[in-house]
């Protein structure tokens, strides 16, 4: 079989790293230089890219990255034009960290510029163990809150955003979802600090979670609370992964390859995952439709999106053949694409590759949706920034950063499958 060039142009990358002039006639707007801006400013705007970053290198949490790791990470991340990074909870000592770390670098070069949307984790009573799911547990997250409220005090031209809860009300989530309620008296909560001059009046505040929990499903959702909600937030931070629906809702991954036998395997995959951008989209517009119901102009945002190149099981070999560094390039390209040409801020899914998340399975999908892998592999979605130097100089715990499969593209093609 013939080998189909890259499909990543250097045109691409600088589109997908700086924006270009192209974005001018589109919803996206060219921001002139002014490194403490308010997330109003910022988000939707194509040179402020957006990330969720974990740093963490081992099968454990409890080996917490060091400020010098983390500031190895964060040049990299800004290397390819990421300005703003997301967390997702404050009991441990990374997201102090990261704050640390970039006030760090803005003292070492005046020009390095990174804001972090804020993430608090949210939970039931007894989660984990006998999840009651009508009450909150108001240790863990009231101690969350108060976290969040020293570090946004702490570092006010970092913190930008403050998310309370990370996908928290989704009924999926059995170990620990709450009720809308709850999120809403916390977000209520930090509202009002802001009027009160306790917390800086240029943050945001939101929640970040799946679709379906901001109105776009199941009606089930729709509730007084979750339309209180939905005007209480400065924004909706909006979850969707068509690459889990693969396996779950499987149909746009299906139809993807009715009557394609006559196509090229390049051109059967392109087609799979334009059907699963799509598929995202339709998310996105299911929230959006639910919201402009309620009479409500609260701006949309995608809060996470992503694809593993890696599975052993739901989407490796033996399922839907979605996890492969080929198609998640394909995927990171269409997805970037779309949010600059709308507007829309993306935090794409990760940055890094995090082995803790699955520990037991190392092949587990969980553990690869980073761009990046844990020893600073670059994959197919990062070769072409790679060969265009915009890594020159950078590394991963002081290991300089490679491309993956040796960066022979034929070895790359040779391990992808046809959707399944």
């Amino acid at each position: 079989m013939m080998c189909p060039r890259p499909f990543l142009s250097t045109a691409l990358i600088f589109v997908l790293c700086f924006g270009v002039e192209s974005c001018k006639d589109k919803k996206m707007n060219v921001l002139p230089i002014n490194k403490n801006k308010s997330a109003a400013e910022f988000l939707g705007h194509s040179e402020y890219r957006a990330m969720s970053y974990g740093g963490y290198r081992t099968l454990t949490r409890d080996n917490q990255p060091s400020i010098s790791q983390i500031k190895e990470d964060l040049k990299i991340l800004s290397a390819i034009g990421v300005k703003v990074i997301r967390t997702y909870n404050l009991q441990l000592d990374q997201a102090p960290n990261i704050l640390k770390a970039i006030r760090a670098l803005r003292s070492e070069d005046t020009s390095f510029e990174m804001y972090v949307m804020l993430g608090l984790w949210m939970e039931c009573e007894n989660a984990r163990q006998s999840p009651n799911h009508v009450v909150e547990d108001i240790a863990v997250n009231s101690a969350e809150i108060e976290r969040a409220i020293i570090y946004s005090n702490q570092y006010p031209d970092i913190v930008k955003i403050i998310a309370v809860g990370n996908e928290a009300m989704v009924h999926w989530q059995t170990d620990y979802f709450v009720a809308p309620s709850v999120i809403l008296k916390w977000v209520n909560y930090l509202q009002k600090l802001k009027t009160e001059d306790k917390l800086p009046s240029a943050l945001w505040i939101t929640s970040s979670d799946n679709f379906a929990s901001w109105g776009g499903g199941d009606a089930a959702y729709h509730n007084e609370d979750l339309t209180a909600l939905i005007k209480a937030v400065d924004y909706i931070s909006l979850h969707t992964y068509p690459f889990h629906d693969t396996h779950y809702n499987s149909s746009f991954w299906i139809e993807s390859q009715k009557n394609t036998e006559h196509l090229s395997v390049k051109t059967r995959i392109e087609l799979a995952v334009q059907n699963a951008v799509d598929y995202a989209v339709s998310q996105y517009q299911s929230v959006e439709k639910y919201v402009e119901s309620l009479g409500v102009q609260t701006p949309i945002h995608i809060g996470e999106t992503g694809w593993a190149t890696e599975s052993e099981a739901l989407y490796g070999p033996s399922g839907t053949q979605a996890a492969d560094e080929y198609k998640q390039a394909l995927y990171y390209q269409k997805i970037s694409e779309w949010s600059i040409a709308n507007g829309v801020s993306c935090f794409y899914f990760e940055a890094f590759d995090e082995p803790w998340k699955d520990a037991a399975r190392p092949m587990g999908s969980e553990n690869h949706f980073g761009l990046i892998g844990v020893e600073g592999t670059l994959k197919y979605a990062l070769w072409e920034a790679f060969d265009s130097g915009l890594f020159a100089g950078l590394t991963r715990d002081g290991k300089p950063l490679k491309k993956s499969f040796n960066g022979e593209f034929q070895k790359i093609f040779n391990s992808i499958k046809l959707p399944n």
